[in-house]
């Protein structure tokens, strides 16, 4: 394999220019480690853990598991401040148990960089179009990810494919950026490098790693499903979703529908994040908001996330391949 190093290998000392970006519930230490040993990174997500004292405990043994490998932790901001908001006590806590890599999203990082460089963590923030990363880059964020309208989970509002994103970023941006929305092939981790990236962020194309703490029924529904299944909600109330189709998106769609004036309120017995995790620990995936993206087209079974990241590898190694006649003609 030709070794592709990158800004954000030689950055974070890993392998392969692959991140695997936080999934609620579902990234833990076990995750993490992983990826870690297939050559990637991952980050813990510390909504997953609101106890201090169980945080504290996953990064414990994601360290105990991955070694000398290095992991990080995702912090999913609030939308804006709120009284009692913890945000920076929990950054200075992920920096007290000697992490050094965070992926923040949710909203500017702004009020907290001050905080988080005294704490000399590199901050990689997540966005879903290249206006927002341009404002990170201005801010002092280490790296962007730019996740585009394929992804997973929330695209944002402007809805950019992620190749738009990629070339766009390549042309505006200074500081390395990686992209994510729809990516799970080899052939688009080389095309991100093509067009200036120096890495790509996988959701989806993991959910159906063996090692993943959730139920074999709801990794082989996912492994089953395609790029078609999948369905865009929540966008009346500014908060667009991207989730696997099933009954709780069909209810959602309908009050959308039938009340342009729904709130956020009024969806959360429907929207509730204790629902989807539900589906995590039983395998029925026809309720809840289970963040899936267009990558479902290339989960065709379950497999050891070593298996996967060996496959994207060769898969990388047949686009170079491909591409080498070229080298000369361009020459």
């Amino acid at each position: 394999m030709i070794p592709l190093q990158t800004d954000v290998t030689r950055r974070l000392g890993i392998r392969l220019p692959i991140l695997a970006g936080g999934l609620m519930w579902l990234s833990d230490a076990d995750y993490v480690a992983t990826i870690a040993k297939a050559g990637g990174m991952g980050f813990i997500t510390a909504a997953s853990f609101p106890d201090d004292a169980d945080l504290i405990a996953e990064i414990t043994e994601a360290r105990k598991l991955c070694g000398d490998l290095p992991f990080g932790v995702n912090v999913s901001m609030l939308p804006k401040l709120v009284p009692g908001e913890r945000t920076a006590d929990i950054f200075r806590l992920i920096a007290d148990q000697g992490v050094t890599v965070i992926e923040t999203a949710g909203r500017n990082p702004e009020p907290y960089m001050a905080l988080l460089k005294d704490l000399g963590l590199t901050v990689i923030h997540k966005v879903p179009a290249v206006r927002y990363a341009i404002k990170a880059q201005g801010i002092g964020v280490d790296m962007v990810t730019i996740v585009g309208a394929e992804c997973g989970g929330h695209p944002g509002m402007d809805m950019i494919g992620s190749f738009v994103n990629a070339a766009m970023a390549g042309d505006e941006l200074q500081i390395p950026f990686l992209i994510g929305g729809g990516v799970g092939h080899g052939a688009q981790l080389v095309a991100a490098l093509a067009m200036g990236a120096s890495g790509v962020v996988l959701g989806t194309r993991l959910l159906v790693a063996k090692e993943l703490n959730a139920h074999e029924d709801y990794k082989q529904a996912i492994a089953q499903a395609t790029e078609r299944d999948t369905v865009l909600t929540m966008q009346s109330v500014r908060n667009t979703i991207r989730t696997l189709a099933n009954e709780t998106t069909q209810a959602v769609a309908r009050m959308e529908a039938e009340n342009p004036n729904v709130t956020i309120t009024d969806l959360m017995p429907l929207v509730s994040g204790q629902i989807g995790r539900k589906a995590y620990q039983t395998g029925d995936v026809s309720h809840g908001m289970l963040s899936a993206g267009h990558a479902l087209g290339l989960t065709k079974s379950i497999a050891p996330m070593a298996e996967i990241f060996a496959q994207l590898e060769a898969e990388a190694q047949a686009a170079l391949t491909r591409l080498h006649p070229l080298k000369g003609a361009i020459e």
